[in-house]
């Protein structure tokens, strides 16, 4: 895979890997990064599998969208920057991603910034019903789990992306310009692909490749982790995410919580640029 990426600040600063999801990209971290940067950091802010500038490089390769298949994809990108450990943050399928590699690859990671928690799942778990209320928020879910509903963001990718954002952040007042330019990452020949099979695969509709077996089996099995953490969440997070109280056992490090006030939604590095960096910044202290 040929990982596009952006990075700021100082080659030989401490090193900040930050994770964007679904649908967004790098420009979560727009703002966060000149912060970092300025503060002596070298932020790498990658475009995940199915985004932007990443693209695979043969077409016979399976666009699967697996979560240990990305955290695999960030400990590469890390390899070949010669990133030997870095204070990982994300959200969405950043934090999940944050999370697989703090969990089984603690040597890569100093420190973690969790938006929502600990986001590690497996098949198993994904085939299990949750009350109808909860069911009612991963409707996407269910729709990609159609043709129908493959067909349909196919074509409608950028009016159901706009819909996301605005269900998933109602008091994000985020403007046009704001959004086309995260929205370009779509036009990935693979992120159609990616996103249907990510979402199929947690429920169990598509599989995954068995190189990635044996991590799957680990992670189902919901690993503790050790790393420095904060974990955060928005109050106007309209987006499906568990309760901080329901994870806060996973870290048995240096952990804390923090909730971000004044109308954050679900994209809380965009929305809450200073908050976020201020937590990648103390999260790493000794």
């Amino acid at each position: 895979m040929n990982v596009g990426y952006a990075e700021a600040g100082p080659g030989d600063g401490p090193p900040v890997v930050l994770l964007h999801g679904w649908p967004y990209d790098i420009y979560s971290y727009v703002d966060v990064t000149p912060l970092l940067a300025q503060a002596g950091y070298r932020v790498i802010v990658p475009y995940l599998r199915g985004y932007g500038a990443t693209r695979f490089l043969s077409d016979d390769t399976v666009r699967n969208g697996e979560q240990a298949a990305l955290a695999v994809d960030v400990i590469a990108l890390m390899d070949a920057l010669k990133i030997e450990k870095a204070t990982i943050g994300g959200f969405d399928w950043g934090a999940r991603t944050a999370n697989i590699i703090a969990a089984l690859w603690p040597e890569r990671c100093k420190a973690m910034v969790s938006v929502s928690g600990y986001l590690i799942g497996s098949q198993k778990a994904g085939k299990a019903p949750l009350p109808p209320e909860a069911e009612l928020q991963w409707w996407y879910q269910y729709y990609f789990a159609t043709e129908r509903g493959r067909v349909g963001y196919e074509k409608y990718r950028r009016d159901f992306s706009r819909l996301i954002w605005r269900l998933a952040s109602p008091k994000w007042e985020f403007d046009d310009a704001t959004f086309e330019r995260t929205a370009a990452s779509f036009d990935n020949p693979d992120h159609v692909a990616i996103v249907i099979h990510n979402y199929r695969w947690r429920l169990g509709l598509a599989d995954g490749e068995t190189k990635y077996d044996d991590l799957e089996k680990r992670l189902a099995d919901g690993p503790i982790i050790s790393a420095p953490t904060i974990t955060m969440e928005g109050d106007a997070n309209g987006a499906p995410h568990p309760d901080a109280a329901a994870y806060a056992k996973m870290f048995s490090g240096r952990y804390e919580h923090r909730l971000i006030k004044g109308g954050v939604g679900h994209n809380l590095p965009q929305e809450a640029p200073k908050a976020f960096a201020e937590a990648v910044i103390e999260v790493g202290r000794a």
